[in-house]
């Protein structure tokens, strides 16, 4: 009897092993299919031996700083930690890719994306940071801005949205904010991804050829292409007056999409005093049978069609 007790339990850990291999090859083909996404199969790199080891790195970097997020999130739950990553640049720049590799693995009751619509008539009459608070993290929470309050020292005023004085108001106003976030104990990060001139216009150009991010371009990003001159200075001024102690920018080089998802987790995780949390053990429970329950078929025309 034990030798077959020890035979099952052989086999059950083998199964095991099974599927946590066939685990792992799904977080990879996840990243795959993220990674199609940018395109790169139709240019014939996938034949290029040195381009299959640097993205063979990547993925191997993503995964292992994907596993310190979570590490981080399990101590932003544990400690209580607040904290606020605010993601700035121009439109291509590369936000939302890394926005989405930060989120992958993450509790979404724990670390959620704040990407807000333009102001309502009712919303353009309130305080102007009103809107933006209401999205402020409690405590074990991480809020990603995917663009935030700093819209109006980018868009609004490179398109005419706010008049002279909101402008120079929200650069008195600004610092202060943040001054009294950080006092309240919610820890502010601030990236502005870098793009070149001749990277941004490849990207729109991408966009425009591809039917699956035709999407992706709106008549205001068109409108910032040929605005190129007016964000630059929009964006100098920006970073020279809101670049404070308690929340300085951090400038990503972003002409190279990898090393920019790589680079800002890198120093995200480096902006933190993180550790890992010991978890408890978890037992899985035996499952309970009832002698008098029957399950009841669930009705054909219900089922989706196995079309695969």
């Amino acid at each position: 009897m034990d030798n077959i007790h020890q035979h099952d339990d052989a086999m059950a850990e083998l199964e095991r092993e099974r599927r946590l291999h066939a685990d792992l090859i799904d977080t990879i083909d996840e990243e795959f299919e993220l990674e199609l996404d940018d395109r790169r199969f139709e240019s014939g790199l996938a034949d290029d031996p040195d381009w299959r080891a640097s993205r063979h790195r990547y993925f191997r970097e993503l995964l292992r700083l994907q596993g310190e997020l979570v590490k981080l999130q399990d101590w932003i739950v544990d400690t209580g930690h607040r904290l606020v990553v605010i993601f700035e640049g121009r439109d291509a720049a590369g936000k939302g890719g890394v926005i989405k590799r930060i989120t992958q693995r993450l509790n979404p009751r724990v670390c959620r994306v704040a990407a807000l619509p333009a102001p309502s008539t009712r919303e353009r009459t309130q305080w102007y940071f009103q809107r933006y608070v209401a999205h402020l993290p409690a405590a074990g929470e991480i809020v990603l801005f995917d663009r935030s309050w700093y819209n109006r020292a980018g868009v609004e005023r490179v398109m005419g949205f706010c008049s002279d004085d909101e402008y120079e108001e929200f650069f008195r106003s600004v610092p202060e904010f943040e001054k009294m976030l950080a006092r309240s104990g919610i820890q502010i990060l601030k990236y502005w991804f870098s793009v070149s001139d001749n990277e941004q216009e490849a990207r729109f150009q991408g966009r425009i050829d591809d039917p699956l991010k035709q999407w992706k371009l709106s008549p205001m990003d068109l409108e910032s292409r040929r605005r190129w001159e007016a964000y630059t200075a929009a964006k100098e001024e920006m970073l020279e007056r809101t670049h404070i102690p308690e929340s300085p920018w951090w400038v990503v080089g972003a002409d190279d999409k990898k090393k920019a998802r790589l680079n800002c987790i890198h120093h995200l995780l480096s902006q933190m005093p993180y550790h890992e949390v010991e978890r408890p053990e978890v037992v899985l429970p035996a499952r309970v049978h009832h002698e008098d329950y029957i399950r009841h078929p669930v009705p054909e025309h219900m089922h989706v069609p196995d079309t695969y």
